[in-house]
């Protein structure tokens, strides 16, 4: 029987203490390493902020929001409505899950029987091929949307708090998400509630905890490869600001600068089609650090499969 051991990599939380250089599986070709001063640049003007709350009623607010969703299908967003204790505690929280041995983090494996990948879970993304390029990271995935359909097998029991504490948190995602929509719609002249109606009672949400521990060599890898997101909308929450998001703008790879207390929310192709390209969904990526660890929590959110169908849309995330 031919060796398939590539099919399952080992987490890269286990590589840093083993390696000095990371694995061949991870160095990206040279053309597409990060770094290059010719294709990495800081974002040229101030990065847009929207003020959540002001933004139903202050037509500077909404023009802020168009720009930004014009020109990079992303926005960082203020008094959204979460507490900061609250983006705390989820955050400390899956630290503590990532901190933990890899014998109880492999309690909530993605893999069916060691080795068939599944949606929700602990570990990697699927390896297809050999030769596939491998993101440095590991990830926790859980299906959070509906409410009916969570599967809290794959929900860590420790610490106690995780289920509470991504719970509020993500019902309160929920309600940004439409706050976004609404102006959104109010900002392309359409009925407020155009992009809610369309969202099926069924559409699925997926909270994604990300671990990019730190690599020896960050200029030969990626954190997370280049990619625009499947599905409408993603809401994403990074611990301690540290950096490493990039997105792509007529070539140029631009640095996303964190903010303190604050979430960035970036379209996906889904909502791209539905608004006729007026915003995009931007292409992006994540870079690693020789020094720092990072920990994000991105909240990804979908229109059901029948609407998806409908738009011609693949259906990972949507």
């Amino acid at each position: 029987m031919a060796d398939e051991s590539w099919m399952v990599p080992t987490p890269v939380q286990e590589l840093v203490a083993a390696v000095e250089e990371p694995p061949s599986r991870y160095v990206l070709p040279e053309q597409d390493r990060p770094g290059s001063p010719s294709v990495t640049k800081d974002i040229p003007e101030p990065f847009p902020v929207v003020d959540l709350k002001r933004l139903p009623d202050d037509a500077a607010e909404a023009a802020k929001l168009r720009s930004a969703l014009q020109s990079w299908g992303l926005v960082l967003v203020t008094n959204h409505g979460i507490e900061s204790s609250l983006m705390h505690d989820v955050m400390d929280a899956s630290r503590e899950f990532f901190q933990q041995p890899l014998q109880e983090r492999q309690k909530c494996s993605n893999l069916i029987d060691g080795e068939w990948f599944q949606v929700e879970g602990y570990g990697n993304d699927p390896v297809l091929t050999e030769d596939q390029i491998l993101s440095w990271n590991d990830r926790l995935r859980l299906k959070v949307e509906p409410e009916d359909e969570r599967n809290y097998a794959l929900w860590p029991k420790h610490p106690e708090c995780f289920r509470d504490v991504l719970h509020e948190y993500t019902s309160k995602t929920k309600r940004i998400r439409d706050d976004m929509f609404r102006a959104m719609a109010r900002i392309l002249e359409l009925d407020e509630d155009h992009f809610i109606s369309q969202i099926s009672d069924k559409a699925p949400a997926f909270a994604r905890f990300t671990y990019y521990p730190s690599c020896p060599r960050p200029e030969l890898v990626n954190g997370v490869q280049a990619h625009s997101d499947a599905g409408i909308l993603t809401i994403l929450l990074v611990h301690n600001e540290v950096g490493g998001l990039q997105v792509q703008r007529d070539g140029i790879w631009y640095n996303v600068p964190p903010k303190p207390d604050t979430l960035l929310i970036n379209l996906g192709d889904v909502m791209e089609i539905m608004n006729n390209g007026v915003f995009k969904s931007p292409v992006h990526r994540v870079l690693t650090n020789a020094e720092k660890e990072r920990l994000s929590l991105a909240v990804f959110y979908g229109v059901g499969e029948e609407k998806a169908r409908e738009l011609g849309a693949s259906l990972l995330d949507v």
